[in-house]
């Protein structure tokens, strides 16, 4: 992989930068009550281009309510209210068709608990200009920026990467980020019907498709902060999820079949 201060790309050829008029943050929650107010408010004072999509999944906090009552003073903060719990990816895919459908020129994928800092939007909405797909990375350059995870935790993640480039040849640092920015043009060559990994595993496929279709791709060296409030939703399922669903992706493109 090409590397440079700011980012490391897949491609030495980098064209002329764009601007671009309509930016997404896709935000799924369940049970993000506790985060989403705050979230909401340090992302859209970014950039004023910015809009917000909540997708939740019937959050029995009342996550949902409460995003109704903030797009009552906020009109930049819109809400894609699912009837239930159907997963990660399952949100970021609907998020991406209710964007694709109201011509945003930009995609972010933010998680609601401020892990994702939003004072990096800026730096990455530069970086959009000149690849396709911008990675918010943990492990850019060799260096790991997180901060209050175990141990445990920090090993499956750093790891898990390794073995998701190792089996699929993604030449990114950071595989499994869920900090990503995608540019319309790169999301509309994606079948994103076809996508059926959910958790960890989505955030791979979504990256590989990109990838393999021709995507330009960097990695803005991001600090990664566990959540303070709230439970995290990583479980045993997601991981075991990750470890099979690479060599499917993999299989799958050898076949022609992905």
């Amino acid at each position: 992989m090409q590397q440079s201060d700011e980012t490391t790309g897949a491609s030495a050829e980098i064209t002329a930068g764009i601007t671009f008029q309509r930016i997404l943050v896709i935000i799924p929650t369940y049970n993000e009550k506790e985060n989403l107010a705050r979230v909401v408010r340090e992302v859209l004072a970014q950039d004023q281009r910015i809009d917000i999509l909540v997708v939740d999944d019937d959050s029995p906090d009342g996550t949902g309510q409460l995003a109704q009552d903030l797009m009552a003073t906020e009109s930049r903060l819109n809400l894609l209210a699912r009837a239930g719990k159907e997963g990660l990816g399952r949100a970021y895919i609907a998020g991406f068709q209710w964007g694709l459908a109201r011509d945003y020129d930009l995609f972010f994928e933010m998680d609601a608990d401020l892990s994702h800092p939003p004072d990096h939007l800026p730096r990455i909405i530069a970086a959009a200009s000149h690849h396709d797909l911008v990675i918010g990375s943990r492990y850019v350059g060799g260096r790991v920026t997180v901060i209050n995870w175990p141990i445990s935790r920090l090993l499956l993640s750093y790891f898990g990467c390794f073995y998701a480039r190792t089996i699929t040849g993604l030449p990114v640092s950071d595989a499994t980020a869920g900090f990503n920015c995608f540019r319309r043009s790169t999301l509309e060559a994606i079948a994103l019907d076809r996508i059926r990994s959910n958790g960890y595993s989505f955030q791979i496929e979504l990256k590989f498709r990109a990838w393999k279709n021709g995507a330009r791709i960097g990695e803005i060296p991001i600090v990664f902060t566990e959540r303070d409030t709230g439970e995290s939703k990583m479980s045993k399922k997601i991981v075991r999820e990750a470890v099979w669903k690479v060599w499917w992706i993999r299989i799958l493109y050898i076949f022609g079949r992905l």
